[in-house]
């Protein structure tokens, strides 16, 4: 093969712009631009409202009863994640709420965990959730506990923790896997309320069946904002519904079009 001419990988260089990544420029823009305009609408006043969600309407329920009960409320981010996982990382908002309400409830909340990480932050995200709520002082470091890595070990450790704390009421929200069952079938048979949610379609089964309320796909990562009120939270939901609204629309448009003149050829990206 002949050596390239240094022309050429000079000429070859300066093709900066790449015309056939053009759709996908200007969705990002377009993307981007509908966030910050409503984000910037949320901080001058712009309220949102997401629909009720009858799982996060029941979480202070839930609490309220564990607290009646005298007996505890047990949180758990399953097995199948780590402290990168978009999951963990929305489960540890709603944790952030769960810890504040069982702070003003004088209520245990017991956090197992089966990754050291995700241990150290659910602590500092407890502690700072009772120093919130204004009782620091009722906030127990060894009640969020490391269990084990092992999925089966984990599972049967928590399954013990429930059996002999009997929690009045149980959150499973994060990554599940096999252990899924496991646990929502316990806290089943210890009569506690189960919230539930996941972003795995194979787990949402077992949670419907055996849980009380379950959130469904991006329900879970909805619930942060929908508890707190956060209005830049809501307002990035809020850009998300609109971006699909959008994009089922060119869907159907495109779909028409191809129909009824297939050999246009203009709108091939």
């Amino acid at each position: 093969m002949p050596p390239v001419p240094p022309i050429a990988i000079i000429a070859e260089s300066e093709k900066w712009f790449d015309a056939s990544k053009l759709p996908l420029f200007v969705i990002a823009i377009v993307v981007l631009g509908v966030v910050v305009l409503l984000w910037l609408m949320s901080r001058r006043g712009s309220s949102f409202t997401p629909r009720q969600i009858p799982g996060l309407k029941a979480v202070e329920d839930a609490i309220g009863r564990a607290t009646e009960m005298a007996r505890p409320v047990l949180y758990t981010p399953g097995w199948g994640g780590d402290i990168q996982r978009p999951t963990t990382i929305a489960s540890m908002n709603i944790l952030s709420q769960v810890a504040e309400k069982t702070a003003q409830y004088d209520c245990t909340l017991i956090y197992p965990t089966h990754d050291p990480v995700i241990q150290s932050v659910a602590q500092e995200v407890v502690s700072e959730s009772y120093a919130r709520s204004g009782f620091a002082d009722r906030y127990r470091q060894e009640d969020v506990r490391y269990v084990s890595s092992s999925q089966f070990g984990y599972a049967a450790a928590v399954e013990g923790i429930i059996t002999r704390t009997q929690p009045a009421a149980i959150f499973l929200l994060g990554t599940f896997e096999a252990e899924s069952l496991i646990l929502a079938e316990t806290g089943n048979t210890v009569g506690a309320i189960q919230i539930a949610g996941t972003d795995s379609t194979i787990q949402l089964a077992f949670f419907i069946v055996a849980c009380d309320y379950t959130l469904i796909g991006e329900e879970l990562f909805v619930a942060s904002g929908y508890l707190s009120g956060d209005k830049a939270i809501l307002a990035s939901v809020r850009a998300q519904d609109m971006l699909k609204i959008a994009l089922a629309a060119f869907l159907l448009i495109a779909m028409v079009w191809v129909t009824f003149a297939p050999n246009s050829g203009w709108w091939k990206f």
